[in-house]
């Protein structure tokens, strides 16, 4: 998929001569990334590129320094908006071309943030990623007795889910959590663990059973850093067995429920190796390269929030000191 600064670089520019100390590539992307921020004029534009100069210079040429607002305010009287909206729909349409997109729920207990002093508790949020665009698409925080469950159906209430997969770990396993994706014109794909022991025993039993077959299979390897790992991603669309007609309290059914998963993992590393199966349950209908796909966008979550988060609370030093002491830290 091409990026957006490889599109915004079909936009014909209006200026000429002298006008054009500034490269107009520049201009579009410091205005378009001020926008996003909340910026709405030119002069806005100028004061959001000063502040933040050391960024823009990582990726940009500004060949001639920081822009000024009268430039930006000369750029967009000459620019052919028609041709500006063409380049953004090219962009909106590769960005789906390659099939919905995943938003991954995941929470996470920030480390620091508690308050002896208050009688305040660490702060646990939960955030909607989107891990294909690597973008938080909003956060809640869990409050004080509250739970992870409701403040996910809170944070998903007032997210657009049309065309979307979404993916949580096994405490979202609940059918009330996947109506609500349903409803809001979303699917849902999530772990299935201990907390729901009599499904995962059944889903276990099938996949177990010599007998029975899945739909599709699919293999993936992945080598780095002297370790291999090799994933077999299984699917099942046969899955009105699961759950009873007669309603089961040790068996809650999930609406709606088109596919059943299993990724089984094989690591291999300094000469050990090690067998790891994990279940899934899924409204949409998944093939094997599908569900893979939304597997490894829901860890994205894991390198990209994560890591923000362990930034901005500086847990990975927090982590240091508990398991090296201050000694060991780089400061």
């Amino acid at each position: 998929m091409p990026s957006l600064i490889t599109i915004l670089r079909q936009v014909p520019d209006p200026r000429t001569g002298n006008a054009r100390r500034h490269e107009l590539l520049d201009l579009l992307v410091i205005a378009l990334t001020a926008s996003i921020c909340g910026c709405e004029s030119c002069v806005d534009f100028a004061d959001f590129a000063e502040d933040r100069e050391e960024l823009f210079r990582e990726f940009l040429s500004l060949p001639n320094g920081l822009p000024s607002h009268d430039t930006f305010s000369r750029l967009f009287r000459l620019i052919d908006p028609a041709a500006l909206s063409a380049c953004f729909s090219q962009f909106l349409d590769d960005l789906g071309a390659d099939g919905p997109g995943v938003i991954a729920i995941d929470g996470k207990t920030l480390r620091r943030s508690f308050d002896r002093a208050a009688g305040k508790s660490a702060l646990h949020v939960v955030s909607a990623f989107a891990g294909e665009a690597g973008l938080v698409l909003g956060q809640t925080a869990v409050p004080e007795g509250g739970n992870e469950i409701t403040a996910a159906r809170a944070l998903l209430a007032i997210i657009d889910l049309k065309g979307m997969l979404v993916t949580a770990d096994a405490i979202h396993c609940q059918g009330e959590t996947a109506r609500l994706v349903l409803e809001r014109g979303g699917d849902y794909l999530f772990a299935l663990k201990k907390n729901r022991p009599a499904t995962l025993a059944d889903v276990e039993t099938w996949f177990a059973d010599p007998a029975t077959a899945p739909a599709e299979t699919l293999q993936t390897t992945d080598a780095d850093h002297g370790r291999l790992e090799i994933r077999r991603h299984e699917v099942v669309h046969d899955v009105d067995w699961l759950f009873p007609e007669k309603r089961d309290p040790d068996r809650p059914a999930m609406p709606a429920l088109a596919t059943i998963a299993r990724v089984v993992a094989t690591v291999e590393r300094d000469g050990k190796t090690s067998t790891s199966t994990r279940y899934y349950l899924s409204s949409a209908r998944l093939s094997a390269a599908a569900f893979a796909k939304a597997v490894r966008g829901h860890w994205a979550i894991e390198n990209g929030l994560h890591w923000v988060l362990d930034t901005t609370f500086r847990e990975d030093e927090a982590r240091a000191r508990k398991d090296h002491g201050p000694e060991n830290l780089a400061i």
